[in-house]
């Protein structure tokens, strides 16, 4: 990890993880998972807005639609992955130069089939989830009910939506 996601906390940050019964030490390995998966889920949010932007032929407007809604949503649990980094007394990457050095998802551009958007997606997915899995027994063994509570959440909307994506490439 760089010097950003192994900064010290600040005393207001060990306040806070005072009042909510957590320990700096015990949840270092969790902030630098969430570190890890922040980076990752900001790159997949740039690839879903190209691949919305991009989406070419019969499935235009299904998928423009769809990845409309999808980016939207990554954007929002980019917010709260930042929150809880910073709940934790982290203090979350915020460049993309940053992310590009760590994330394990890859830059995507020019992709215009929906196959291969749907399937460039569902490798996206597969990382995050892994990620997530990882983050939810960090947390647990911290005690941090809270994390892993976020991250059961997400990991719940990606395999529905794996599942979905799943079936609409079924022929």
């Amino acid at each position: 990890m760089d010097n950003q996601s192994t900064k010290t906390m600040s005393s207001k940050a060990a306040n806070t993880l005072s009042y909510i019964g957590l320990e700096a030490e015990s949840t270092k390995k969790t902030v630098e998972a969430l570190q890890q998966l922040l980076a990752d889920y900001q790159i997949f949010y740039a690839n879903l807005r190209g691949f919305h932007w991009h989406v070419q032929g019969k499935q235009f407007f299904t998928l423009h639609v769809q990845l409309e809604k999808m980016y939207n949503e990554a954007a929002e649990i980019v917010d709260v992955i930042a929150e809880r980094i910073l709940s934790l007394g982290g203090t979350p990457e915020n460049n993309f130069s940053a992310y590009l050095k760590t994330a394990k998802i890859k830059e995507i551009s020019d992709v215009t089939s929906g196959e291969d958007i749907i399937n460039q997606t569902l490798d996206a997915f597969k990382i995050l989830i892994e990620q997530e899995r990882n983050i939810i027994e960090l947390a647990d063994e911290a005690n941090d009910e809270g994390t892993s509570d976020i991250l059961t959440g997400f990991l719940k909307e990606q395999e529905k939506m794996t599942w979905m994506m799943c079936a609409y490439l079924k022929k």
